[in-house]
């Protein structure tokens, strides 16, 4: 009998591959919809299983065709790339439940099925960079993801997302191409692409100028892939102009694949081998963390878009992650990885919220939605819920990472005290843009009466009050979410403590 748990990491990336090829058969409107909500779903499951495998100290490790590494291809998935995964394949999913009348708007019908298969090509990228676990495949991966992913952002019906995705493409081949020079540079001094066998001979060249070359171009490759600051010139408009539920997945975990990646070489296959690599680290990404929190946030104070704003915001979260990852310690790390998956979590569901707006306001400026509290309740409640995760306001899933990242940056002395203030204010910042929404929503009027009138460039859309039920339950499990990650934070936790141990190669 086939033991199916043993071609879990395999699965996790032929499920949504092969599914992309037969949804482009599936003509009849709505089928294609569910065949790939479906196969994403069946995804989201297998990164379950792996999850449940994880946490009860399975180890998985699987060779395609029985190849032994590092000759084959090998895939492998650990706490890190479980919580990854989970996050991937259920934005993938909730997205995918929650936006078809919303896509239905965006996407023409004879062009859906072309565009859920890149959906799923985007996904089978996005699972598959975790699970690799040679430096090649992780590069085959990446492209997949950020090929379909330039066609869901340019698949909708607003033009401007055109250039907007003409620029992404630029800034991600670049980046790309810079991975794939530092990849090289390192096969020609150590002759093997297996992540596992690379930190083993790399260690006999460490001091070789092609290496520190190498990981100089790989740092700042994947840097532009993440949109770290200020390499983030690509994702607000990305993000403006993609059709909404496209916007809901890539804001959810895009980046978090790209930083997943650049932790995970950089502790696994650098640090441990390249002398002072984790002072240049630390040096090299702590004052561009510390700027991305502050700058970005600033910028989003003065937004009027609502996509445009969270997408400033979303930089600033990224300057976050990365500087608990700067810290370059088991608590940094741990603080990182649990905000990957808080996060998402967070801004998935303040997209997720704006989806629903977007079915009644077609602009999603700021003075257009005044009083949409009245007409959307549930929607902006969950927005509420959302934007206080976002803050970090005790009992949402926010506030754990923050705690976690404030007591790592306690632990370094007089420059954890810097750290710490910047976090405060960038907090205090977030609680501010978060707040404009919220005021405008609940309390702003026009100026000739108590209700918001609809002008030519407020258009309210069908139903004269809440979204279509799917997408507002959808909202809501991610604002529910929220709250009780918030409140029982140790699935997160763990698999992050986890993976920081086994990054920092500290014994559990």
């Amino acid at each position: 009998m086939i033991d199916w748990n043993m071609h879990l990491p395999a699965l996790q990336v032929i499920i949504p591959m092969l599914s992309a090829a037969f949804v482009l058969l599936l003509r009849p409107r709505g089928l294609a919809w569910a065949g790939a909500t479906a196969a994403s779903a069946f995804t989201f499951a297998i990164a379950i299983m792996l999850t449940i495998g994880v946490l009860d100290g399975q180890s998985y490790v699987y060779q395609m065709g029985n190849w032994p590494a590092p000759y084959g291809i090998e895939l492998g998935v650990d706490s890190f790339s479980a919580l990854v995964l989970l996050i991937v394949s259920g934005a993938s999913t909730l997205a995918l439940l929650a936006g078809r009348k919303s896509l239905d708007t965006d996407i023409a019908e004879e062009r859906q099925p072309l565009f859920y298969a890149a959906w799923l090509l985007a996904l089978a990228g996005l699972v598959g960079i975790p699970v690799a676990a040679d430096a090649f495949n992780i590069f085959v991966f990446m492209e997949i993801s950020s090929l379909a992913s330039y066609v869901l952002i340019a698949g909708g019906r607003d033009r401007r997302a055109l250039p907007a995705v003409f620029k992404y493409l630029v800034m991600g081949t670049i980046g790309a191409t810079f991975y794939l020079i530092g990849i090289g540079l390192i096969y020609l001094m150590t002759g093997t692409l297996n992540l596992a066998d690379m930190e083993l001979r790399i260690h006999e060249v460490a001091d070789q100028k092609p290496i520190l070359v190498a990981a100089g171009f790989i740092t700042i490759g994947l840097a532009l892939k993440a949109a770290v600051f200020p390499l983030h010139v690509w994702l607000p408009n990305a993000y403006t102009y993609s059709p909404n539920i496209v916007t809901v997945f890539l804001a959810a975990c895009a980046t978090k694949v790209s930083l997943y990646l650049l932790i995970r070489f950089d502790f696994f296959v650098f640090q441990p081998n390249l002398i002072n690599h984790d002072i240049q680290f630390a040096y090299f990404l702590m004052p561009l963390a510390v700027l991305a929190i502050l700058v970005a946030s600033g910028v989003a104070l003065f937004e009027k878009n609502l996509k445009r704003l969270f997408a400033y915001s979303s930089v600033a979260q990224i300057g976050y992650i990365l500087l608990g990852a700067s810290l370059v310690s088991v608590a940094g790390l741990t603080a990182s990885v649990v905000h990957m998956f808080n996060h998402g979590l967070a801004k998935g569901t303040v997209f997720l919220a704006i989806a629903c707006l977007a079915t009644r306001y077609t602009n999603l400026r700021m003075d257009n939605i005044a009083g949409a509290a009245k007409h959307m309740p549930w929607t902006m409640a969950a927005f509420v819920v959302a934007g206080l995760s976002l803050v970090g306001v005790p009992g949402t899933a926010g506030f754990i990472s923050k705690w976690y990242l404030l007591s790592a940056a306690l632990e370094e002395g007089t420059v954890g005290w810097i750290l710490v203030a910047a976090i405060i204010v960038s907090s205090l910042m977030a609680m501010a843009y978060v707040w404009r929404v919220i005021e405008t929503a609940y309390f702003g009027v026009q100026a000739n009466g108590n209700e918001p009138v609809v002008t030519n460039t407020q258009a309210v859309i069908d139903s004269p009050r809440e979204a279509p039920i799917a997408l507002l339950s959808v909202t809501w499990v991610g604002a529910l979410a929220n709250i009780y990650y918030g409140l029982a934070p140790s699935l997160p936790v763990t698999l992050a403590t986890n993976a920081a141990e086994t990054l920092m190669k500290v014994a559990p």
